[in-house]
This record gives C-alpha cells, structure tokens and sequence, in this order.
C-alpha cells in the first residue's frame, strides 16, 4: 500500500477537526488544513481554528501559515497542500487533510482548471450594478444565471458571486466547470470520509459555538481587520454580520443571530457540495471506531 492522504470533510460545527486529531496521533502523522480561512493569522475565533492544545498535540499545515495582507485561492491551496504531503511522506506513509472548503479539497484531489479572466468592461459593468442595486440583486443573478455555482456558493460573499458573473459573461459557462475538465492524477491514494451529525445536533453545536466565539471576543477580533473588511476571506459568515454591527446597522443580538442563520445555511450547502462526490463514504463524526475499521480496510 503506497502514500495515503485520508481526507476528513463535512459540515462546519459537525466535529471534524477532533476526529482527524485523533486520527493523526494514532498514524503519528500531521494534518493539512483545507480552509479557506484559517491559513490567516490574524483571523482566528471566527473561523474556528483548532485550539493551541489540538495544536501542539499534532503538527498541522496551512494554519497561520498567511497574513490577511495576501490573497489564498484554490489554486494556490493546490500547489501548497500537494508540497505538504510530499514533506510528511519523506518520513510517513499516511496524512490527513480536515476541512469544509469544498473547492480545495477537489483541488487537492482533482487539481483546477484556470479560470479565464474577464475583460475590464465586464468587471465594471458587473461591479456597477452591484455597488447600485447590492448584495441581493448579484444573489439573485447568480442564482437564476448560474444555479450550479449557486447551490454551492458563499452567498454571502460578494466577491466569490462576482466572479461567478464574470466568468459567465466572459465564456457563456458556469465558473463549476472549469473545475472538473482535466483531473489531475495523484501518485497517492486518497480516502475520503465526509462526517456530519443529526441536524439537530448540528443546529445546537452551530448555536453553541457561535455563542462561544461572542465569548471570546469576535468583536474585538473584527475591530482588529477593519481596515481589510474587503478581503475575499472577511466577506463571510461571522465577519460580515460583526462590520454591520460596527457600522450601526443592528444590535450585537441580532448579528449573534444572524451568524447562527447564515452558518446553518453554509453548513447546509457544504453538505450538498460533499454530497455529489461518491467517493466519500460517510460516518456520524463520533463514530471514531466505524472510521478506523473503515480506514483499515483500505489500507490494507
């Protein structure tokens, strides 16, 4: 049995991170990361990074690795993650990759495609409508143009919607599929297991979590990157609805409230995303046994 990357996806809130801790001690090995925000340093209650504890307990790759200064994508997680895995496979045979961003794990699996740009006059139109009508105006475009990148988009996130247009306009295609043209091949084997919990469950450990990150100091955290409010990875659930509150738009109870919305909501579209991939086999997240015995039947 050559190099395997066992790959841990699923939902926000559903437990990944403690299960693929568990299974980096048992096969000594690391975990690469595979979110798109907590390769930020600057940028850490909000995204939920693991805690200094889970992090001395296990070596990780791609947390902290970055300053909010610099731009990360999906091809630049590509080249990054395969360099990881060629660094713990010098001195092991297996490593873990924990995440929710579904575009990066297809990267790191699959490898991306580029994506073309679009001309300045088709950024400028779209950026004008969207400065005059707003965020609800591109949702919906997004939605009734491009319903495929919709489905699994950060709705959200300006920025991401704005580049699904542009894509459209520029190349009359949904940006979903420049990503699955070309698969990569892998000189490794790769096990994906997507873990999640009984919606309920998961609506709990949603509600718990945000009120912990209010806790620990989510204001002050977003007060800290005002200046960067328009970076790619600050247009999200947590930080956007915290720079409303600062604007004056509404109450700290209302933005508790609305993070704990847009992050069932997010929650909901990373399982459809992980959903479509028939590789993952799935597990309730505290069914560590059921894992392992799956883990080792493919390995041996």
């Amino acid at each position: 049995m050559g190099k395997t990357v066992i790959i841990i996806a699923g939902p926000t809130a559903a437990g990944k991170t403690a299960l693929a801790i568990r299974l980096a001690s048992h096969f000594k090995t690391a975990v690469i990361s595979a979110d798109s925000r907590q390769c930020y340093k600057e940028i850490s209650i909000g995204t939920a990074k693991p805690s200094l504890q889970e992090l001395q307990t296990v070596p990780h790759y791609f947390i902290d690795s970055h300053s909010i200064t610099e731009e990360v994508n999906a091809g630049i997680f590509e080249r990054l993650s395969l360099q990881y895995a060629a660094e713990i496979f010098k001195d092991r045979d297996v490593a873990i990759m924990c995440g929710g961003t579904g575009l990066y794990i297809r990267a790191f699996c699959e490898g991306i495609d580029d994506i073309p740009a679009a001309p300045a006059d088709i950024r400028l139109k779209i950026n004008e409508q969207y400065a005059t009508e707003g965020l609800e105006w591109l949702q919906k475009e997004v939605q009734e143009r491009d319903p495929a990148f919709y489905a699994i988009a950060e709705i959200q996130n300006p920025q991401r919607l704005i580049r699904a247009l542009e894509v459209l306009y520029t190349t009359g295609q949904s940006i979903t599929t420049f990503r699955t043209a070309n698969k990569a091949t892998r000189d490794f084997n790769i096990i994906r297991i997507g873990v999640t919990v009984p919606k309920e469950q998961l609506h709990a450990n949603i509600t718990h979590r945000v009120h912990a990150m209010m806790a620990a100091g989510l204001v002050e955290e977003v007060r800290a990157v005002l200046p960067y409010r328009h970076h790619n990875a600050l247009q999200t659930v947590g930080y956007k609805e915290i720079f409303d509150y600062l604007d004056g738009k509404i109450t700290l109870e209302e933005a508790t409230e609305l993070i704990i919305i847009h992050t069932r909501q997010y929650a909901k579209r990373q399982l459809t995303w992980f959903r479509k991939d028939p590789a993952i086999q799935w597990f309730d997240a505290r069914d560590t046994e059921g894992v392992m015995k799956y883990i080792n039947t493919r390995l041996h």
